[in-house]
């Protein structure tokens, strides 16, 4: 099926400007900009040939009037939970809550059961999204202790990363042994995605506070999240992990930023491309502070913890600067029953967010805090930079055809009756939008149509220009 996109207003590499775009055989075959061609009649009215195709009576219309058109957002973060934790969430459900968020691309970490450490366990989840998938795909190799010989196996123009748990993890995969991390940073082929929380110093936090809440001096509750994992815990961590990446020459970034003091460890004076130490956060870490613990409590625990509000502010300001380089969505969904646990020491750390991260962060525009470009730059344009992802990330003629069409003009109450991830629940529950996506396209199909999905066609794995 071929497309006509007529009538949008296009969001792209720092523009907004008004045009029609034509899908063809899974590209974007032409941009044509509202001044230079009206709407295309019966016949070849152009030499390309892909823009002749895009002529046939094949072609689908959508009217975009008062819609905006952008780049489908690629979410480097995620915890789609399969295999082995799939009452939480699988690939197939979580891949519905993606694109209904205009999300047509992921990256997905490598703490399931099993951990995907070898390249033969790495297969197999490739394998299960070529058949489950609606969104793009790939996927981390997870780092340990013991397995820098699959590390070094990794082909980095088919694999998206290696994850490296600099704090805190399930199983084996926190790496705290100095010679193994320092022939990690060394030999990795690709770039390496850390996780970078002190594990002493949480350690020990947590049994300080745990001998606390024994003696009744404290509550067991969700506050104690920013008193275990501190902003010390944080950056000495991050501070070890840019030590290791500027010995090495590495290239290394850092996930889910929380605090003003990282920031510190960044540079905003050298194009994206030319960075070899990279910063992300997330939505939840602009839209939330220690304060809404009192009200959230559980709901928004998550590893690295939200912090003070002084954090919350210097990220923006982050973002606005240059400092921070991309935003995902640490997308971890868990049941509510491991969430809401009454108990501090027991509750889950992270809450389903893919659906809303676009709509969240698009908060912020109404705001005035951000542009419309600076988000589609931080959600599209950047981590299609930063992991040289082949062809997509921007709207540009003869690359895949991953589209979002939002209309900024869709105020909602967000309901667990309409969250399409398997947990059915997120933080953002009883909040009000006032975006929506309407169509999300994966490789030139329409996948997902206002609340309807198209699932004949699957997604497609990830390729790297490395």
């Amino acid at each position: 099926m071929n497309y006509y996109i007529k009538n949008a207003t296009l969001v792209n590499e720092g523009q907004t400007f008004k045009a029609s775009v034509f899908v063809s055989d899974g590209k974007i075959a032409k941009i044509i900009r509202e001044s230079e061609v009206p709407e295309p009649v019966e016949g070849p009215i152009d030499s390309e040939t892909a823009f002749r195709q895009a002529q046939r009576s094949s072609t689908q219309v959508i009217d975009a009037q008062g819609k905006y058109l952008i780049p489908g957002v690629i979410d480097e973060h995620v915890h789609f939970r399969e295999p082995g934790l799939t009452y939480k969430a699988d690939i197939f459900t979580e891949s519905h809550a993606a694109v209904a968020g205009g999300v047509t691309s992921f990256m997905d970490m490598p703490n399931t059961i099993p951990q995907t450490t070898t390249q033969e366990l790495l297969q197999e989840k490739f394998d299960l999204a070529a058949e489950k998938s609606l969104a793009n795909y790939s996927f981390y190799l997870g780092a340990t202790n013991d397995n820098l010989s699959e590390v070094v196996k990794t082909d980095p123009k088919r694999v998206c990363g290696i994850k490296l748990f600099m704090g805190s993890s399930t199983g084996n995969m926190l790496v705290d042994k100095g010679d193994v991390l320092e022939g990690l940073f060394k030999e990795s082929p690709c770039l390496i995605a850390a996780h970078c929380e002190d594990e002493e110093l949480i350690q020990h936090n947590s049994d300080l506070y745990d001998e606390m809440v024994k003696r009744d001096i404290v509550e067991s509750k969700a506050y104690l999240h920013p008193k275990i994992r501190t902003e010390t815990a944080c950056y000495l961590s991050s501070s070890k992990a840019v030590d290791l990446a500027l010995k090495t020459n590495a290239k290394l970034h850092i996930l889910h930023i929380s605090t003003a003091k990282e920031l510190e460890l960044f540079r905003n004076d050298i194009p994206l491309k030319d960075k070899k130490i990279t910063a992300e956060t997330c939505p939840h870490y602009l839209r939330f502070c220690d304060d809404d613990y009192r009200k959230m409590k559980f709901s928004i625990k998550c590893n690295p913890a939200i912090k003070a509000e002084k954090n919350k502010v210097a990220l923006m300001e982050g973002i606005q600067n240059g400092l921070i380089d991309t935003i995902a969505s640490d997308h971890a969904p868990h049941r509510r029953n491991e969430k809401y646990t009454g108990n501090y020491f027991t509750s889950k750390s992270g809450f389903a967010s893919i659906q809303h991260s676009l709509e969240v962060m698009l908060e912020w525009v109404r705001q005035g805090e951000l542009t419309f470009p600076q988000v589609v730059q931080m959600m599209c344009h950047n981590p299609a930079i930063l992991y040289q992802i082949d062809r997509r990330g921007f709207l540009r003629e003869g690359y895949h055809a991953d589209l979002a069409l939002v209309d900024l003009n869709a105020e909602h109450l967000i309901s667990t009756a309409n969250e399409f991830t398997k947990c059915h629940w997120t933080p953002y529950k009883r909040m009000w939008m006032h975006s929506r996506v309407t169509h999300t396209f994966v490789n030139g199909n329409l996948v997902y149509e206002d609340g309807i999905f198209y699932e004949e066609n699957k997604g497609q794995r990830l390729e790297f220009n490395r």
